[in-house]
């Protein structure tokens, strides 16, 4: 009888217990809560924020680091250089656009400007 009792308990924590799943959520839930990511967007939007004038592209890279996307040009008077370093997020995805990166604009290895205003003024690769 004891052996029965205990085979049935056994039974029935095995069927109990076997419907469990542990689901963690994605890190790109689209929800506010923190992503993976986050602290180096916030990093960064601190770090070009405190840019000085007149900074140089290897001072800039020195101090940012490798950027996410780099384009570079010449033109009959100047050479340009944009380094593109994520500073937020636009797309759950886990992938990294130019749309969620702020642009630093160089004109002959010389800060010029941050952002889009920047970006806009200067030609675009001719």
């Amino acid at each position: 009888m004891l052996k029965r009792s205990l085979l049935a308990v056994a039974l029935l924590s095995a069927l109990t217990l076997s419907g469990c799943v542990v689901v963690k959520e994605s890190s790109y839930d689209g929800s506010s809560e923190k992503y993976e990511g986050q602290q180096s967007e916030q990093r960064n939007r601190s770090s070009i924020a405190a840019l000085p004038p007149s900074l140089s592209v290897s001072e800039a890279l020195s101090r940012l680091g490798t950027p996410d996307f780099n384009d570079s040009w010449e033109s009959e008077q100047h050479r340009y250089q944009v380094l593109y370093y994520r500073t937020h997020r636009k797309h759950a995805d886990g992938m990294t656009t130019r749309d969620e990166c702020t642009a630093i604009v160089f004109i002959d290895d010389t800060l010029a400007g941050i952002g889009e205003m920047a970006l806009d003024r200067i030609p675009k690769n001719g």
